[in-house]
């Protein structure tokens, strides 16, 4: 059986942000609005400190719900003796874990996807439209990978 296209799929490659430029860029050079004043080389790494601590803390975050996560697993096979409370509260317990789990590896996700536009010199260009997202928007959320407009565009459609 042969995959169909899905309509949009070869206009959406030909607007697509690419992935990596050809070679590293300059801090100053990295994509600001109109009117914004340019990256400076403290400002790169200040975003790249904060994502690197932020990477490390959500490593650390996983491990710990994953050990957690293996205790609730090999407990929860031994029930005998538990009425249903007993049942339900490990139950809500183990999917509480898993869903922090899930959260911290997509945030994890997340992060080191912004440092690899930060290396490849794409951080701060909407992933959507192309478009500068915006120096104070990458300051205050430095995972973003769409612009204010496309971000409320995508939340509209939900």
């Amino acid at each position: 059986m042969v995959a169909k296209k899905t309509p949009g799929t070869a206009t959406a490659a030909k607007t697509a942000v690419p992935k990596a430029r050809l070679a590293a860029v300059e801090p100053g050079e990295l994509a600001v609005r109109p009117g914004e004043d340019p990256w400076t080389p403290q400002e790169v790494e200040e975003a790249r400190a904060e994502l690197e601590s932020e990477q490390a803390r959500l490593r650390a975050e996983l491990a710990s719900s994953e050990a957690a996560l293996t205790g609730l697993m090999r407990d929860s096979g031994d029930g005998a003796g538990d009425d249903q409370a007993d049942t339900g509260t490990k139950n809500i317990t183990r999917e509480h874990e898993l869903a922090l789990a899930a959260n911290a590896r997509e945030m994890l996700i997340q992060t080191e996807h912004a440092l690899e536009r930060l290396d490849a010199g794409t951080y701060g260009l909407c992933e959507n439209c192309g478009q500068a997202i915006g120096k104070a928007r990458m300051q205050a959320f430095p995972r973003a990978t769409l612009c204010v407009e496309c971000k409320q565009k995508q939340e509209r459609r939900y």
